[in-house]
């Protein structure tokens, strides 16, 4: 009678739960509770990585929150994977890239070839190592930690960096550069500098991703989602901004398109709360 009444009470608890504008999927797995990128590249299935600490594997996750697959780099370390990103062709971009002291000189995006479709339990990686050509200090003064990353996209053939801003006082800025999807050293191409608002809780950039049609771009925070559309390239920023306050405020890690109008969304396992797997209908939410 007690673990019923305990069982009950749990569910009772989860389901009052408020989780804003989103839609539970599914919880993820709790060794993932440290997930911080994720990329859809078959229906009801995600590939998900975790941060520093965590090991160099990319894991397959169903919308029940099943571990299909995992596959481990073989030529490359998580010193701080961030997020995830794909081309048109199935490779998929992984971005070592966090970076919270704005100390780190060995920046890099790694390169795969589609996990979907690799046999065994490993996987080859190319090296795409880049560095930031306006940061001259390791690091810079706190009012100047503007080089932290943990959001990357990709179009044509460049992957798009967005910077988190880690400024002490919070300025809101961060930048956008890019660099080539093929292998080799690169100092990244500063493309744009953006200011979307001024609260450090909810203005901090984590993670970002491109529609197939490349006609939104959506930038994702701690709570909120910052969508461009009308926009040319290469600064995407030339264009309209809509900002869309999600009702929630867990630690919202990573966003990834799975069709022109439905995103899903990640958040770690923080303060008793998170680590699910959420869906959004841009269609329901998106000013007309």
């Amino acid at each position: 009678m007690v673990r019923t009444c305990l069982l009950f009470l749990s569910l009772t608890i989860f389901s009052c739960t408020n989780y804003g504008q989103l839609k539970v999927i599914t919880d993820l797995p709790g060794s993932l509770k440290e997930n911080s990128g994720m990329v859809s590249l078959q229906d009801s299935t995600v590939w998900i990585i975790e941060d520093r600490g965590n090991k160099d594997v990319l894991y397959k996750v169903d919308f029940k929150g099943n571990i299909l697959k995992s596959l481990t780099m073989k030529n490359g370390d998580n010193d701080d994977w961030e997020d995830l990103a794909k081309d048109h062709l199935g490779n998929v971009y992984i971005a070592d890239i966090g970076n919270n002291n704005n100390s780190r000189k060995n920046l890099k995006i790694y390169k795969i070839p589609n996990p979907e479709i690799e046999p065994g339990d490993k996987i080859d990686a190319e090296k795409i190592e880049l560095r930031y050509p306006n940061q001259q200090e390791f690091p810079p003064k706190k009012s100047k930690r503007f080089f932290d990353a943990e959001a990357i996209f990709h179009h044509g053939n460049k992957v798009f960096i967005v910077t988190k801003n880690r400024s002490n006082p919070f300025t809101g800025k961060a930048y956008i550069y890019s660099v080539p999807d093929v292998k080799g050293e690169y100092d990244a191409t500063l493309v744009a500098e953006i200011n979307l608002c001024s609260d450090w809780k909810t203005c901090q950039i984590t993670g970002i991703d491109i529609s197939p049609s490349g006609k939104k771009i959506i930038a994702l925070t701690y709570g909120k989602l910052f969508i461009f559309t009308d926009f040319t390239w290469d600064n995407f920023t030339n264009g309209k901004v809509e900002q869309i306050d999600l009702g929630i405020r867990t630690q919202l890690e990573s966003i990834c398109f799975m069709d022109e109008d439905t995103i899903l969304l990640s958040d770690e396992r923080s303060s008793g709360t998170g680590n699910n797997l959420y869906s959004l209908d841009l269609s329901k939410v998106m000013p007309n």
